[in-house]
């Protein structure tokens, strides 16, 4: 594999995680619920 190819497959596998996380930002404005629900969770630990 030449370091150009492997520096290419790299910045992809970047793009699908970034790709990723706004996926899952995006899914968490369409359901508040969702987070308001996590939250509470995370806050009656405290």
């Amino acid at each position: 594999m030449t370091p150009q190819i492997r520096h290419h497959i790299i910045h992809a596998g970047w793009l699908a995680a970034a790709l990723a996380v706004l996926g899952g930002v995006f899914a968490l404005y369409v359901h508040p619920d969702f987070l308001v629900t996590l939250v509470d969770q995370i806050w009656s630990c405290f």
